[in-house]
């Protein structure tokens, strides 16, 4: 009796590895593994299927699949690659979930549901050699994929000699920057993802400090913030907030690396020299592709004509962006800025002071704009952030008397409102005090308004979120609180509890969890959410570990009157929230 050797076969063999896994995991474990978990079942597991792939086996951060046709195996690693890419167009690069994708064409030997030998190893070692996002694949897959699939560009890498395999192997790196010929809703996936990355971006960096004294850094980061401000109200521009390119601010930076990180076309640095009454401004836009410079410009001027300055520069800036952006002069709002000086640099101090987000800081801020106030009655900037500055005192519980300071707040917005119409500040300030009145429809008026006059501040961005969370239309609040965090990847923590109430709402319970694990310091308010979260979900112990804090940080807590400080239009949402509080035992 002849004895038969193991099964053998030719196969077209997929090796994909995630980069950075164990980093990651270090990091964040929960919300990495809840981010791979979802990327398999929307993208990875799909795409599989469709192409006819069979996954061999997985690991933590790794998976084999085989292919019969070696065509489908390249577009199936293709597809997912340029969708995995769209994915982390919102994600910071710190947190971006990339694999790198290895493909070989070669006999394998089958031993039931698994698969050995030369051929699968080659293709391991082509995953190791592709780079995050990339994929390379063996001479074998060039020569029977390359003539078949027109839109893929195949890089010759030559003979690369790899681990544990005694001949070189000829590697082929395909480049993804070409259209794929891939299923019809993934083309027209990519085909809505061009258009919307053909909008121009530009990243403002702080400008420096060239006066010698420190005590005019506010000057320059307040002009710094005021021209990311007026760039900002035009709907044709994407730009990266205050917050995000402050990171930068005393670091020496390259142009390219600053592009990368935010994704931008453009970016715009310069300095700022003060000295008497007269002020220079030097600035330099920069083509971050090229990294050459498209265009620069010097301003001497008086100090009184900061505003004519500031002005000049925002209008150059779009002008070198003709053919590319259609600027909407139209649209952009007229401002009244004072004539006073003194009252200008108060604000500008104040505002630094505020980002502080400490009572220190924060009563100092109050005086600064009380002068810049008594200077300029009329002022409407410095009345709106007045309110800005006590409404920090009322979030935090900073204040003596909450409803006194309340009541201040909303009257520095009413006159500031009466001042000037067009101040974004204003109308987000407006929109949230409505809110906490419960005034839905004056919210959502003001909150236009704001959105409006300056589409691209990420804190009028997120608000927009928060409050289509709370008039019941939470998928479409998601969308925006996370267009806020595209806006500023560097954005403040309570984007997450935003996020976190948003998914909630939704009945999206593994993703609310995953928003709130991201806060960092956590109040009796975030261990609430979390118990009802995972209450309704059916984990009780969580729950009850959550519920436990709550109690042990707010021993006065009740159900009803944590529900009487929410704000959701809807009963339902309202009814929601309570189940899961009630769920995971908190006092009625």
């Amino acid at each position: 009796m002849v004895k038969l050797g193991p099964e053998r076969r030719l196969a077209a063999v997929v090796a994909a590895d995630m980069v950075g896994y164990s980093r990651l995991m270090e990091v964040d474990e929960a919300g990495t593994l809840a981010r791979l978990k979802a990327h398999r079942i929307e993208l990875i597991d799909p795409a599989i299927t469709k192409n006819r792939g069979r996954i061999i086996k997985t690991t933590g951060d790794g998976m084999l699949v085989e292919f019969q046709s070696v065509v489908d195996a390249v577009v199936c690693a293709v597809e997912i690659q340029r969708r995995m890419a769209r994915r982390n167009t919102d994600v910071p690069p710190a947190r971006q979930i990339q694999f790198r994708i290895g493909i070989n064409l070669g006999d394998v030997i089958v031993d039931e549901d698994d698969i050995f030998g030369d051929g699968v190893n080659i293709a391991a070692r082509l995953e190791a050699l592709a780079d995050p996002g990339g994929i390379c694949v063996s001479g074998a897959v060039c020569d029977q994929a390359g003539c078949r699939l027109e839109d893929v560009v195949f890089e010759d890498l030559g003979d690369q000699q790899v681990k544990n395999i005694a001949r070189p192997i000829r590697v082929f790196r395909l480049r993804l920057d070409q259209n794929v010929s891939v299923a019809p809703e993934v083309a027209n996936h990519a085909a809505a993802a061009t258009t919307s990355a053909k909008k121009p971006s530009i990243a403002v960096l702080p400008l420096i400090n060239m006066s010698g004294d420190s005590e005019q850094e506010f000057f320059a980061d307040g002009l710094t913030e005021d021209i990311i401000t007026e760039l900002s109200r035009f709907h044709d521009l994407l730009v990266i907030s205050r917050n995000s390119t402050f990171v930068y601010k005393g670091k020496a930076v390259k142009v390219q690396e600053v592009a990368r990180e935010f994704g931008v076309d453009y970016v715009l640095e310069g300095s700022v020299r003060k000295a008497g009454g007269r002020i220079r401004v030097t600035v330099q836009l920069i083509d971050a592709e090229t990294d050459r410079h498209i265009w620069a410009e010097r301003y001497d001027r008086d100090l009184e004509d900061i505003f004519a300055i500031q002005d000049e520069i925002t209008r150059a800036i779009v002008a070198t962006l003709q053919g590319r952006v259609e600027a909407a002069t139209h649209d952009r709002a007229k401002r009244k800025p004072t004539d006073n000086m003194i009252a200008y640099e108060c604000v500008l101090a104040a505002k630094v002071l505020h980002h502080r987000s400490t009572r220190a800081d924060n009563e100092q801020a109050q005086h600064l704009l009380d002068r810049a106030l008594a200077l300029d009655p009329n002022y409407a900037h410095a009345h709106a952030w007045k309110a800005c500055v006590l409404g920090q005192t009322w979030v935090y519980d900073w204040c003596a008397d909450r409803d006194a300071t309340f009541q201040q707040v909303a009257a520095e917005l009413e006159v500031s409102l009466a001042l000037d119409d067009n101040d974004s500040d204003v109308h987000r300030i407006l929109a949230a005090v409505n809110l906490n009145r419960d005034d839905h429809e004056k919210a959502a008026y003001h909150q236009e308004r704001a959105l409006t006059l300056n589409p691209n501040y990420d804190l009028v961005v997120v608000q927009q979120g928060e409050l289509l969370t709370w008039l019941g239309r939470p998928e479409e609040g998601i969308d925006w609180i996370k267009k806020a965090m595209r806006l500023n990847p560097y954005h403040p923590e309570r984007f997450w509890s935003h996020l976190g109430r948003a998914c909630y709402c939704a009945e999206k319970y593994a993703e609310a969890a995953e928003a709130f694990s991201r806060l960092t310091r956590p109040d009796h308010t975030h261990h609430a959410f979390l118990a009802a979260t995972f209450a309704q979900m059916g984990n009780s112990v969580a729950a009850a570990a959550h519920a436990a804090e709550v109690v042990k940080r707010e021993p006065q807590f009740s159900v009803a009157a944590y529900l009487g400080t929410q704000h959701y239009k809807h009963e339902a949402d309202r009814k929601r929230h309570e189940a899961g509080l009630l769920k995971a035992g908190l006092p009625a």
